[in-house]
């Protein structure tokens, strides 16, 4: 899991000869600092997914633009990272604060024992108490290869989401732009691009989970990486849940005359109230209660991830079992929703058997306690002075161990616990316990990890400070218990202090993730906040940018509007009512006398003969973004399109207006994304001149690949 900006290799870490810096020149000078050739070559092989052994190719223009592109934003990523270090971004205590969450999460996989194991089970539980309903927007990434692009449109997307743009049409735009020209042509837009319903523990793959889970309702993730890429969650909703669910139903479906639908659930609704039987009540009035599969409604056993997070939503708010909700509305129509029966979740003891099952397919997945122990007590060569024959001496610089020889008779271990034994009492059964180390008569080491002693009063202390209820038995076998408990969290605590300098790839991923929060942390006050606060500037750079942009390049089309239509759209429930022929003639009528819309809609009122409303709306259709005008329609007049069931909709076409430059109030998002990137540029000039920035070009002419 790698990012193209989060590298930083320090030159602390290379120290070649005169020789092998002669055959790897350099390629970058920021400062002090010099990026050699080798240094990027690597990085960049390694973004494009490329194997750095592989017999380089004969070089295209496509290739060289490639590696032109990375170079521009690898120089300008390792500028900005050297002033975010010079302004001390990487000791700010929220960053410290964050990352060391972070770190805590990724040591994990390394520090699998039973109390992890045990931890992570009653996270799972307590995540599995709340059903999420979140969408999000994937940043495809292969995994081990990361592009700084992607990163950056990671980015963009947080930052639009969080100026309150719509957050599933920044989903589809940013789908479309991972797509191949093929598979555009293929794409139909979903107005819920990136929705994921609703899911609970281990229905996401853990990062994700995680970050999900740690959004309150309304809030979007920063960049969240996985295998997969980086996703940007927004957090719609987190509900209480209680596991797997049967239930019935009553369904309307949504039809032109929404007054209609709804009306028709009122009146189930209102039958449920004076008490029929909520089968017959479905039978009545659901638009499926022809089908055989729902007799009376009832739907099959479900959990949280099978359903509609509206009716999750809704059976949260059920108590009993036969309680039904008041009529709600989703995309699909109205719905009415009874609990037959819920399954309440488990106590954790009995949900451990699955979760263990579920973990063995997750990144949750581990290897035993005693394994990791028994390995690392090795490996670290673990010393326990309760079992190994010896003695001590107390001298100026410490204890000295004296081990035992043939001769030694008798021969004894070094230390004990009965010291510790002696002072305890029951009351560390109920979590009462008091260390009094005066009271304490024996202070010899009792073990050893890596040379790194640990006394009686060292044991004593995790034994007051980790103190657990427990059933009262003999003192002297819970305290051995609790050596040994002991003996597993020092080593893990040990292990745990040693993971950047035993594992180069803990290392370079807390390397990455430091280096991803400075950068974050540095943009959102040198470019992001100023740029979003500074209207004047925007509203200058909005004006400049007018004389620069042009309607017939397709890159600036976000600029535009296309020609629009101007629609007053009059909806007739029912055509028995007021006949289309006879709407067309006052229609006609409308025009000769010049009526407005409102006067137009007053006269097609008295014309209905049933006294249901017509209702008006006004509505601009933009030219190939719209599908309710024909082409031979896209001009002035009036036309008539059926609807569902028995009414139909005319549409008066007022005007036809040309195409027009977005104002900034209606392209406010792109112009601040753009307005941002321009202050960027300015900043990584101003800080080239200040680190007297050197690239040298010859040395990029020769990489070849």
């Amino acid at each position: 899991m790698r990012k193209f900006f989060l590298f930083l290799i320090a030159a602390s870490l290379f120290t070649p000869s005169f020789a092998q810096q002669s055959d790897d020149p350099v390629l970058v000078e920021i400062g002090s600092q010099k990026i050699r050739q080798s240094e990027f070559k690597r990085e960049f092989l390694r973004s494009i997914g490329q194997d750095p052994a592989a017999a380089p190719t004969a070089c295209t223009y496509e290739k060289r633009q490639k590696i032109e592109e990375y170079a521009r934003l690898f120089v300008n990523f390792r500028t900005k990272l050297a002033d975010a270090y010079a302004l001390g971004y990487d000791t700010m205590p929220s960053l410290v604060r964050e990352l060391s969450t972070y770190r805590q999460e990724l040591a994990q996989p390394y520090l699998m024992d039973s109390a992890t194991l045990k931890s992570i089970m009653q996270e799972a539980y307590e995540r599995n108490q709340y059903a999420l309903h979140a969408a999000h927007i994937l940043i495809h990434v292969e995994q081990k290869n990361d592009t700084a692009e992607a990163y950056e449109m990671a980015m963009e997307a947080y930052r639009r989401a969080l100026d309150g743009e719509d957050f599933y049409e920044l989903a589809s735009e940013m789908t479309v732009r991972q797509m191949t020209d093929q598979q555009k042509l293929q794409y139909r837009k979903n107005p819920l691009e990136g929705d994921l319903g609703c899911f609970t523990a281990f229905d996401m793959i853990y990062p994700f989970e995680s970050a999900a889970y740690a959004l309150q309702p309304g809030e979007v993730s920063k960049p969240v990486r996985t295998r997969y890429g980086y996703h940007i969650i927004k957090l719609f909703s987190k509900t209480p849940f209680f596991g797997q669910v049967s239930l019935r139903h009553i369904w309307v479906a949504e039809t032109p005359m929404a007054s209609r639908s709804e009306s028709r659930i009122r009146l189930a609704y209102s039958q449920l109230q004076n008490g029929e039987d909520f089968a017959t009540v479905f039978n009545n009035y659901s638009d499926d209660a022809s089908n055989p599969e729902r007799p009376g409604g009832l739907m099959s056993n479900f959990v949280c991830s099978q359903l509609p997070p509206e009716y999750v939503e809704q059976l949260s708010k059920l108590q009993n079992e036969g309680d039904y909700s008041e009529p709600f509305h989703t995309g699909f129509g109205w719905h009415i929703v009874q609990l037959v029966s819920r399954e309440t979740i488990r106590p954790l003891e009995d949900m451990m058997p699955l979760y263990k099952q579920r973990m063995s397919h997750d990144s949750r997945s581990t290897m035993p306690r005693e394994e990791f122990i028994v390995h690392n007590l090795d490996k670290y060569h673990f010393v326990d002075y309760t079992k190994t024959n010896g003695s001590w001496k107390q001298t100026d610089a410490g204890w000295q161990f004296i081990p035992a020889t043939k001769k030694t008779k008798n021969p004894k271990p070094a230390s004990s616990l009965d010291a510790v034994v002696a002072i305890a009492t029951d009351s560390l059964f109920d979590k009462r316990w008091v260390f009094d180390s005066t009271a304490l008569t024996d202070h010899r080491p009792l073990m050893e990890i890596d040379g790194i002693r640990y006394t009686t009063d060292d044991f004593c202390r995790y034994l007051a400070l980790n103190q657990q209820l427990a059933v009262r038995r003999s003192l002297a076998s819970y305290i051995a218990i609790r050596y040994q408990n002991f003996i597993g969290d020092m080593v893990t605590r040990y292990v745990d202090s040693r993971l950047e300098t035993d594992y180069p790839e803990f290392r370079e991923v807390m390397e990455e993730y430091r280096h991803g929060l400075m950068i974050f942390a540095y943009n959102d006050d040198m470019i992001w906040k100023v740029a979003s606060a500074d209207t004047v500037g925007l509203q200058q750079f909005y004006e400049a940018r007018q004389s620069q942009i042009s309607y017939d390049n397709p890159d600036d089309a976000v600029y535009f509007w296309n020609s629009r239509a101007r629609v007053n759209v009059y909806t007739i429930a029912d055509s028995a009512e007021l006949a289309p022929e006879k709407a067309m003639k006052l229609m006609d009528k409308a025009a000769r006398k010049h009526w407005d819309s409102s006067k137009i809609r007053e006269e097609l009122q008295k014309a209905e003969k049933g006294g249901s409303e017509v209702s008006l709306r006004l509505e601009l259709y933009e030219d190939e973004r719209q599908h309710v005008l024909s082409s031979n329609e896209w001009r002035v007049g009036v036309f008539v399109h059926p609807g569902k069931d028995k009414g139909y909709q005319i549409l008066q076409v007022e005007s036809i207006m040309p195409p027009t430059a977005k104002l900034l109030s209606e392209a406010r998002g792109y112009y601040i994304n753009d307005y941002q990137n321009e202050m960027e540029r300015r900043l990584v000039e101003r800080l080239r001149e200040k680190y007297n920035v050197v690239f040298h070009q010859d040395v990029l002419d020769e990489i070849t690949y």
